[in-house]
């Protein structure tokens, strides 16, 4: 097969299958890939459940794939039943407490590193135990405190283990996509990072509904970016499979588009065998060929700087559900002081020094988006300096909006379905202003709240109580918040929720449709230009529309200076997604 020129692809080849499958079931499986995929490199699993491969089967094993032209590492997941006792830890993943599993552990470790050059960890690296010995060892301390600690300390015993073994040895740890949960189950990547030579990726996103992770699709590109920013040069990867996707290969698909968009150096496959004599890998292999042309042109991603500190806790996947909504976000687990906007969420208020950040970072002339959430961590630590707005404790349910705001002379209304039930905040007429108002009956209520501070603007984030319900807001409302969360960004989108925004920094951007249908996306574009090309076809989008230009209201006597707006109608078709540029 024709070599990718800005990504490779890999295998996992896990422990179960390998159990049963002899050398000729193998180069059939090789022989399969090499039809659609150009397989560069696979990573075999010496154990998984209670599943060992010997070590001399895996050198036979490296042998074959190493006949075949692929490079091998080994790979462990983290799972045992060590001496046939049940511990109550959801999966049965090791008890980290328990000396005679950390023994066990460092056992399967050790023939792995004889073997291989590079160890990869399967996502279960993670202990949920809490057996008697875990109970007595935690002692006061928070399961979040003594966990951490725990895999910290472990980490560092394993990797030294390995390396004492195999020098060259390179140890990876793979990251599961559910990262609001790290800090519950021990993983500790703010610490980890610097332990482990390289980190990995889980981009699986699954079903939002019928999944107990509710993770949103746009979580098979954010977490890359967070990964990136977690330890640059160092993330190894994106990891997809088609559990939970099976029964819609596009939804599998898309999530190793969005890995590649993420610019991610490798798409690891899982696993191996569950692809053999399916349609998936031929499906893949042609897409793969097509993004790899995109992702040539693309430049570093940005967004909206998404503050995730490590072992942030709270508005469990906001960010994703507003990528769904079309904002570009690059999320990071260190506060950007010079982005031009900030987004602080409930997990956000972790680190010790927000508030304190949050305060000269508007001050100095900083764009503060904040939600509702981390709004209610800081209600007493200094945040109500910074707004009139208050806490009332009680909730109304509307479905008519209206988008209007001091920057302009008028502003316009729009009507959803479907009720969304939103918080009631309380705020102080002319003290604050209210950019985008849910109406309801013979009342009003804030959306999203604009404050001046020092040198710059403070805005408040109202999500509904069901973030789900984002994209139950018109078109309009979605405009409005993207706005504001894409200021010091050249575009931003106005259309219904559905779509993802991807933007890089070389003038490039990309727009993802997940709509049931057909439709139109706005496409805004600050300042004049001469229209967006289509980086794949050459097609050119050169009608538009001017958007209303910044006006003072009333006996104000200025505005706050905005380039003007220019709006773009593409279409978009379901499951597609399409690159362009703008032309100036």
């Amino acid at each position: 097969m024709k070599p990718y020129q800005n990504f490779q692809v890999a295998a996992y080849v896990y422990a179960y299958y390998l159990k049963d499958a002899d050398d000729d079931a193998i180069q059939k499986g090789i022989d399969f890939y090499k039809q659609s995929i150009d397989l560069k490199k696979v990573y075999v699993e010496n154990h998984r459940g209670t599943v060992d491969i010997p070590v001399e089967r895996l050198r036979q094993v490296k042998a074959l794939f190493e006949q075949n032209g692929i490079e091998v590492s080994g790979g462990i997941t983290s799972t045992q039943l060590v001496d046939g006792v049940r511990k109550p830890s959801y999966y049965d993943t090791f008890c980290y407490t328990d000396p005679r599993h950390r023994q066990e552990y460092k056992r399967i470790v050790s023939e792995l590193a004889r073997v291989f050059d590079e160890i990869i960890l399967d996502d279960f690296f993670f202990t949920a135990c809490r057996c008697e010995m875990c109970i007595q060892a935690k002692g006061d301390k928070s399961w979040m405190e003594y966990r951490l600690g725990l895999m910290e300390e472990f980490s560092h015993e394993i990797v030294d283990l390995a390396k004492s073994i195999n020098p060259k040895l390179n140890f990876i740890i793979k990251y599961p996509n559910w990262y609001e949960s790290y800090q519950e189950t021990g993983y500790n990547p703010g610490k980890q990072k610097d332990i482990f030579d390289m980190v990995y990726t889980g981009t699986e996103t699954r079903s939002a509904c019928y999944s107990a992770q509710h993770l949103q699709r746009y979580g098979s590109y954010s977490l890359i970016r967070w990964m990136e920013n977690t330890a640059p040069g160092r993330n190894g990867g994106g990891w997809i499979d088609l559990g939970g996707s099976s029964d819609n290969l596009n939804v599998w698909l898309e999530q190793a588009d969005l890995t590649m968009y993420a610019k991610a150096k490798e798409l690891m496959l899982f696993n191996f065998s569950s692809m053999l004599d399916t349609n998936a890998l031929p499906a893949l292999g042609h897409e793969l060929y097509r993004v790899d042309r995109m992702v040539g042109k693309m430049g570093k991603p940005v967004g909206v700087s998404a503050w995730e500190p490590f072992d942030g806790d709270g508005e469990d996947q906001l960010y994703n559900y507003l990528g769904m909504c079309g904002t570009a976000v690059e999320p990071t687990p260190y506060f950007d002081e010079k982005a031009p906007v900030v987004l602080f969420t409930q997990s956000t208020a972790h680190a010790p020094d927000a508030m304190e950040k949050l305060e000269k970072y508007v001050r100095c002339g900083g764009n503060a988006v904040v939600t509702v959430g981390f709004f209610h961590e800081m209600y007493d630590k200094g945040i109500k300096e910074l707004t009139s707005v208050r806490l009332t404790h009680r909730h109304v349910l509307g479905n008519e909006y209206m988008i209007d705001h001091a920057n302009y002379v008028s502003g316009h209304f729009a009507r959803s379905a479907e009720s969304v039930l939103f918080e009631v905040l309380n705020y102080k007429t002319n003290a604050t202003v209210s950019d985008i108002t849910l109406l309801a009956g013979e009342d009003n209520f804030p959306i999203m709240t604009e404050d001046n501070y020092g040198k710059g603007r403070f805005f408040i984030l109202n999500v509904p109580e069901n973030y789900a319900d984002l994209y139950k807001l018109p078109a309009e409302v979605i405009r409005g918040i993207n706005k504001h969360l894409s200021m010091g960004q050249r575009v931003y989108l106005g259309g219904a929720p559905k779509y993802n925004l991807f933007a890089y920094d070389n003038n490039v951007y990309g727009i993802q449709s997940y709509r049931p249908m057909r439709d139109t996306c706005q496409v805004i574009v600050r300042g004049a230009c001469k229209g967006l090309r289509d980086i794949e076809t050459g097609r050119e989008y050169t009608q538009c529309k001017a958007l209303p230009l910044p006006g003072h209201r009333g006996d104000a006597t200025s505005e706050i200076p905005e380039p003007a707006e220019f709006a773009f109608d593409v279409p978009m078709f379901p499951g597609r997604s399409m690159f362009f540029e703008i032309m100036d």
